[in-house]
């Protein structure tokens, strides 16, 4: 096991390419602030320079995965320069996120808010305990949560997703798994069996398999249909060159485990 602490980001990783980011300001809510997102791109960045890298596990210490943005930091520097760079720092370690080439999953046992939520959004993957709470919250202070409303309307549907950017009300667990922000909801001690099981489900797949596929899964959403199936047939057609699937389909013929 190795690992690195930066500021508010404790970051593990083992011999199994399994990473896990840890959100370390409990007492601060685990804000983003400018120095939070830039601990936050490094260990992303450490991740995606692991060529054993498989799977990384996004949590958090305390009762809150994020509160968001740091709101005082925002406020100490009022001017339109400094809040473009913050907002840009931020979309550009959301989008590292899904740049990845391995799955991001985020485990939620608290609440998460504006950003916070954003940042849940953005993962390939989402669990929440059943205690849990989500809400984009920045209009109740005046501010619409622009950016937040990316990530949200690409999870759930357009109306359910405005509903919280424009009353800034908290959803519980079981309504963001039913509006599609989560893939499952337990109990908070159930938490990290059901994460083992969807990173022991991902390291039994071929690395290569899964990272094509990620990548052609967020390039296809955004294209026209026609364009979509012709990028997705060269994905699936550069996936079968590979060894490991060739091996892959070959077990299935002779109906045996493949030999990764």
């Amino acid at each position: 096991m190795q690992e690195q602490s930066l500021e508010g980001v404790h970051h593990t990783w083992d011999e199994r390419g399994v990473h896990d980011i840890c959100l370390s300001r409990p007492d601060a809510f685990n804000v983003l602030s400018s120095r939070v997102m830039h601990a936050m791109q490094q260990a992303l960045d450490r991740v995606a320079e692991d060529p054993q890298a498989r799977v990384l596990v996004l949590g958090h210490q305390g009762k809150a995965f994020s509160a968001g943005h740091d709101l005082r930091e925002m406020r100490a520097t009022p001017s339109l320069a400094h809040y473009q760079a913050l907002f840009a720092q931020c979309t550009r370690m959301m989008l590292r996120v899904q740049q990845l080439p391995v799955p991001v999953i985020a485990v939620v046992d608290g609440m998460a808010t504006a950003a916070g939520c954003q940042l849940v959004a953005m993962c390939d993957l989402a669990l929440a305990s059943s205690t849990s709470k989500f809400a984009v919250s920045g209009v109740n202070l005046g501010l619409f949560c622009s950016t937040p409303s990316v990530a949200l309307s690409r999870n759930l549907g357009r109306k359910a997703a405005f509903e919280m950017l424009v009353t800034g009300d908290f959803i519980s667990a079981h309504q963001a798994l039913d509006q599609g922000l989560l893939n499952a909801v337990v109990a908070s001690d159930e938490l990290a069996s059901k994460v083992a099981h969807y990173v022991q489900s991902i390291l039994a797949k071929p690395r290569h398999a899964i990272a094509i596929g990620k990548q052609l899964f967020y390039q296809q959403l955004e294209q026209p249909m026609a364009v979509a199936y012709q990028n997705a047939e060269q994905a699936m057609a550069h996936n079968m060159m590979d060894a490991l699937t060739q091996e892959g389909v070959q077990a299935f013929i002779d109906k045996r485990k493949p030999r990764w």
